[in-house]
């Protein structure tokens, strides 16, 4: 690889422009490649983030930034920030202009990223996010911690690819190199569960009229998670500061008298999703509904473990996001209906 590599962030939401802002504070050779309205503000204005509960403290990066993805045909790196329902058209738009000549690194939810990136490209290094993001305003993200970053590839192949990045990366966030990729992206996609939950009832929008039943609601859909990637084969990799198996266990299995403080503490943590942003925020219909909520359901039914919680949730959610104007229930809604097919 190239020492002075070339690096580009392609799609600036809130994840390519927290990660590409880091970096860009401590190193030259990145760049951003957006179009309209997000280009501009990132030419005229920069990037400008701060970390939950320190609005004040704020830090503005001057980037460089690109229009055209022909601009980017001399790039050693092309990190791939869009969502998996916009990734199939991106990677064929890079293939056809780039060629396959860039290390590529993806940087979505899930694990459908790996049935299509590599469609399209042979140097694919997976990244999974620790951290969430949010658009306070236009150029403006919010984080709810510093990272971290988890390099992997499917077969452990790329290593010292990966490693070089990863150097550079973890100049301005901390980046970490695995051999387990499974293990990490399936650890996240239990987190990512509750996203559909929290869109679904308007966290963050509306007030919570009933914690006891968010709760429980919760609680269960991560404990769920944990047993149908535990059955599947794969083991816990701890992303950062978020809850380890053996609590998401406990917060489920153990009366809510002795739970709720820890409970509170941590809802009092969470920020808007990425779901609900897309789902709420900008009044869209696209999700990642199916590749987080949907995969968990088919993987459950594949290794037979029962999932009553994600899988009424799973369909309330396909149900009300299809809506024309998508408006979030109250908890107690959402329990009715769970309830109703609980038995």
């Amino acid at each position: 690889m190239n020492k002075d590599m070339k690096i580009v962030m392609f799609g600036a939401g809130a994840i390519g422009q927290s990660v590409g802002g880091w970096v860009a504070g401590a190193y030259d050779s990145i760049r951003f490649l957006d179009r309209g309205d997000v280009a501009a503000n990132m030419k005229k204005k920069g990037i400008t983030l701060f970390e939950q509960g320190k609005e004040k403290d704020r830090t503005n990066v001057a980037v460089r930034v690109i229009d055209d993805i022909a601009e980017a045909r001399d790039a050693d790196v092309i990190a791939i920030c869009v969502k998996n329902f916009s990734l199939d058209a991106v990677s064929r738009m890079i293939r056809d202009t780039v060629g396959d000549g860039p290390v590529i690194i993806g940087m979505q939810n899930g694990q459908e990223n790996q049935v299509i990136l590599p469609k399209y490209f042979s140097k694919v290094i997976y990244c999974v996010i620790g951290y969430n993001a949010w658009f306070e305003e236009p150029g403006v993200v919010g984080y709810q911690k510093k990272g971290p970053l988890i390099f992997g590839t499917k077969n452990n192949e790329l290593m010292d690819e990966m490693k070089e990045i990863a150097a550079v990366f973890n100049r301005g966030v901390e980046t970490v190199v695995v051999d387990h990729l499974q293990d990490a992206v399936h650890s996240k996609l239990i987190l990512n569960l509750t996203n559909s939950l929290t869109t679904l009832i308007g966290f963050g929008f509306r007030e919570i009229s009933d914690y006891s039943l968010f709760q429980k609601l919760l609680s269960n859909m991560l404990y769920e998670g944990v047993r149908v990637v535990k059955a599947a084969g794969f083991t816990e990799c701890k992303i950062g500061g978020m809850p380890p198996w053996f609590l998401m266990k406990l917060s489920a299995t153990l009366p809510q008298w002795l739970t709720r403080p820890l409970f509170k503490k941590n809802a009092r943590k969470m920020v808007i999703s990425s779901m609900a942003q897309d789902i709420i925020q900008r009044g869209g219909h696209d999700s990642e509904l199916e590749t987080i909520n949907g995969y968990l359901v088919a993987l459950s039914k594949k290794h037979g473990v029962a999932v009553p919680y994600n899988e009424a949730i799973y369909t309330m959610c396909v149900r009300e996001f299809a809506r024309p104007a998508f408006a979030p229930l109250d908890v107690k809604q959402v329990w009715e209906e769970v309830a109703a097919k609980l038995g």
